[in-house]
């Protein structure tokens, strides 16, 4: 056997909440008062049910209550009682909080999963690079001491082939030829194709 629960206290009557959202929908201040008194408590406790988030409840309680100001007059009787219309309005804000609140923490945890995978291996690009400059040594090692000495004024020093000539005391054809031959023998060593 259920027992009938009165919200505005056993024995006394409550206001009548359909006349109080037509009066609402005329804009009526007082009886939007009397209507927030009767549904304010349950609209907080449905709401906190299911955001079960006390700062968030009482924010979307409130837009469920300004939702109710704005539309008392799509209410229709017909369909339903007031304090289920409001109900029902308020179950929609709530699931449409915490949907949107999981489509927030999905977003930022797909951007998060993204940003922390790296471009590229530092490890390995370091060990690559590590192994480059060593092969290179290794490959100027078996130039011509005159053929090492162009390379390095060169392309470690930023040397103008005028300049190298000039550094080493020999003609510009002579410098230029060295640079040929060594560049040639690096390619070959190096492994390079063209």
């Amino acid at each position: 056997m259920r027992a009938v629960v009165h919200l505005s206290g056993p024995g006394r009557p409550g206001p009548d909440l359909k006349e109080l959202v037509g009066r609402v929908a005329l804009g009526d201040q007082e009886a939007f008062g009397a209507l927030y008194d009767v549904v304010a408590g349950p609209v907080l406790g449905l709401v906190r049910r299911v955001l079960r988030d006390p700062a968030q409840s009482e924010e979307v309680a409130q837009e469920v209550l300004l939702e109710v100001w704005r539309k008392a007059a799509q209410y229709r009787p017909d369909r339903g009682e007031v304090l289920a219309w409001v109900l029902t309005i308020a179950h929609r804000r709530a699931v449409d909080r915490v949907r949107t609140a999981q489509a927030c923490a999905d977003r930022e945890q797909r951007l998060a999963a993204a940003s922390h995978a790296p471009a590229f291996d530092e490890v390995a690009e370091q060990v690559e690079g590590r192994l480059e400059r060593e092969q290179v040594r290794r490959c100027l090692k078996s130039l011509t001491e005159l053929q090492r000495e162009s390379l390095t004024l060169a392309y470690f020093r930023g040397c103008t082939y005028p300049q190298v000539a000039e550094l080493l005391g020999v003609p510009l054809g002579t410098v230029k030829t060295r640079m040929r031959d060594g560049l040639i023998r690096m390619r070959d060593c190096l492994g390079v194709t063209v």
